[in-house]
C-alpha cells in the first residue's frame, strides 16, 4: 500500500474510536450481521482490522487482526492486552503471510482502500481450508453524493477516497480469485438511529428484491475452491428413522449400494404399532458382516430420531434415507460423490424435477411445495426447490456446529428437515440441489398428514424470516 495512504491511516486512527462512538448504530448493526454468520469460538483473521472492535465482538478462539496503520494496531493491542485470543500485526492484506489457517476471513470496509483486491482475495487463499469462509461488507457508491455531504458536515469521519466497485465487479473479482458466492445481500438503509423507522427500513425493507441495491453497503460470504482429493474416499453413515416400516427394513439393507472407505446403516426406530423393531433386531443379526448400529428413540418424531442417529454415527459423511423407501437408495451414491468432490457442502434432495410415480404425491402438494420453493430461496438466500425431502446429506464436522448453536433457532421442527436447513444457511454452507426420482410406497402409509405439512411449512416460512431477514431472538 502506498505510504502516504498508510500514514492518512495512522492519523486516522487517532480519532478512530470517537467515530465508532459518534456511529454506533451502524457499528452495532454491522457487528449484528457478522455475529450472525459466524459463530463463537471460530479461529477468524480480520484484514483492515483498524483498532480491533469488530474482531473482539465475534469473540473468537484465536482471532488475528491485521492493519496497514501501525498506530490503530497499537491501539488494538493496548485495547485489548488483556484478551489472550486476540492477535494483532502491522500486515498488508496484499501480501502478508502467516503459516496457520482460519475458519472465518473478515474485510469489513477494507476493500474499497485496497490497491490490488485479486491480489488480495489470491493472498488470503493461503491462510484457508475448504471449508473457510470470507466475509465482506463494502460500502455501496450510489451513497457517495450523501457520504460528501456527511463528512461536510461533521457528521463522517473524513477518509481517503475509496475504490469504486459494485456487486457484480465484486463478485467477479472473487470468482477470478478463485471463490464461489455463498450468500449476498444489502446492509442498512438507513445509518442512523430513528425509533421504529430503523427497524423496519434496516430489518425488511433493505432486503427486498429491488430495494437491497440501494443500501448504504453490500454483505457477501464466499467460500475458496479447491480441488477434492479424489483418493480420499470420506466414511458414511446413513441414518434410517423408521416407524412403521416393517417390510422396507431388509431391503433398506439389500438396495443401498456400498459407499467410501466403509459405511455404516444405523436404525433408529420410533414407536411402531408393526413389528419394525423385531425386524431391525432380526436384520442386524442376518447381516453381521454389514456395519448395522439399532436404537429406540427417547422421545417421538423424525427429528429425534434424526438427532439420535447422528449422534451414534461415526462417519464423516452423514445421511438421511427414509424407511419408506420413496426415495430410492440407489441414488445414494449421487449424494455421495456430491459431497466427496466438494460440489456441495448440504445436500438436499429434489423430488420435484423427474416425473413421480402415480400416488407418489398428489398435485395440491406439487404446487404447495413450488411455492414455498420460492419463499425459502428469497428467504434464505440460496435456491430450495423441494424443503421436505427427507434426503439430506452433509459432513459431520458441519452437522456439530449446527447442533453447537442451535439454541439460535431453538427445538421447532418436529421433522428435522429446517433443523438442518436453517443451521446450513446460518453457516453459509454451500447448498445444491439434487433431483431424485420420487417412488410411491411398497408398504404402509405415511406417517405424515398431508395438511399438517403445509402448515408446517407456514410456521417455517414466517420464523425463518424472523430469524433471517429481520434476525430477531
Amino acid at each position: 500500500m502506498d505510504t502516504n495512504l498508510q500514514t492518512k491511516f495512522d492519523f486516522l486512527a487517532l480519532e478512530r474510536n470517537v467515530w465508532r462512538r459518534k456511529n454506533r448504530y451502524y457499528h452495532k448493526s454491522l457487528s449484528k450481521i457478522y455475529r450472525f454468520f459466524i459463530p463463537e469460538k471460530q479461529k477468524v483473521l480480520e484484514a483492515g482490522c483498524s483498532t480491533g472492535k469488530l474482531i473482539s465482538q465475534l469473540n473468537p478462539s484465536h482471532g488475528f487482526g491485521i492493519d496497514v496503520s501501525q498506530a490503530a494496531i497499537k491501539i488494538a493491542e493496548q485495547d485489548f492486552s488483556s484478551n489472550d485470543n486476540l492477535d494483532f500485526a502491522s500486515a498488508d492484506v496484499e501480501d502478508f503471510t502467516y503459516e496457520g489457517k482460519f475458519d472465518y476471513v473478515v474485510l469489513s470496509d477494507t476493500i474499497g482502500y485496497l490497491n490490488d483486491i485479486q491480489k488480495a482475495f489470491e493472498n488470503l487463499r493461503d491462510v484457508m481450508t475448504p471449508h473457510t469462509r470470507l466475509v465482506i461488507n463494502f460500502y455501496n457508491f450510489v451513497w457517495e453524493p450523501v457520504f460528501r455531504i456527511a463528512k461536510w458536515l461533521g457528521l463522517k469521519q473524513k477518509e481517503p477516497r475509496q475504490n469504486w466497485l459494485s456487486n457484480a465487479d465484486m463478485i467477479n473479482l472473487l470468482e477470478l480469485s478463485g471463490y464461489e458466492i455463498i450468500h449476498k445481500e444489502g446492509f442498512m438503509l438507513l445509518p442512523v438511529y430513528i425509533p421504529l423507522l430503523s427497524e423496519l427500513f434496516n430489518g425488511f425493507v433493505a432486503k427486498l428484491p429491488l430495494i437491497k441495491h440501494l443500501t448504504v453497503a453490500q454483505f457477501i460470504v464466499a467460500r475458496p475452491i479447491f480441488p477434492a482429493d479424489k483418493n480420499y474416499k470420506p466414511s458414511v453413515s446413513i441414518v434410517v428413522p423408521a416407524r412403521n416400516e416393517a417390510g422396507n427394513i431388509e431391503a433398506a439393507i439389500n438396495r443401498t449400494p456400498d459407499m467410501g472407505e466403509w459405511m455404516e446403516i444405523i436404525f433408529v426406530e420410533g414407536g411402531s404399532n408393526d413389528d419394525t423393531w423385531e425386524e431391525i433386531v432380526r436384520i442386524k443379526e442376518k447381516y453381521p458382516e454389514k456395519r448395522i448400529k439399532i436404537a429406540k428413540q427417547d422421545n417421538m418424531g423424525k427429528a429425534d430420531a434424526v438427532r439420535k442417529g447422528f449422534k451414534l454415527a461415526e462417519g464423516e459423511i452423514l445421511m438421511i434415507l427414509d424407511a419408506d423407501l420413496t426415495m430410492p437408495p440407489e441414488e445414494l451414491p449421487k449424494f455421495y460423490k456430491a459431497i466427496a468432490e466438494n460440489k456441495g457442502e448440504f445436500i438436499n434432495g429434489v423430488r420435484l424435477v423427474y416425473p413421480m410415480e402415480d400416488q407418489a404425491m398428489r398435485l395440491l402438494n406439487i404446487y404447495g411445495n413450488k411455492f414455498f420453493s420460492l419463499i425459502f430461496t428469497y428467504i434464505l438466500g440460496q435456491n430450495y426447490k423441494d424443503t421436505l425431502c427427507g434426503t439430506k446429506v452433509l459432513r459431520k464436522r458441519d452437522y456439530d456446529k449446527i447442533a453447537w448453536s442451535r439454541n439460535y433457532f431453538g427445538d421447532f421442527d418436529p421433522y428435522g428437515d429446517f433443523d438442518l436447513i436453517f443451521g446450513a444457511a446460518k453457516l453459509c454452507l454451500k447448498t445444491v440441489q439434487l433431483p431424485i426420482k420420487y417412488k410411491s410406497r411398497t408398504y404402509g402409509e405415511t406417517n405424515i398428514s398431508r395438511f399438517s405439512g403445509g402448515w408446517l411449512l407456514l410456521k417455517m416460512a414466517w420464523l425463518g424470516f424472523l430469524k433471517f431477514k429481520w434476525r430477531l431472538r
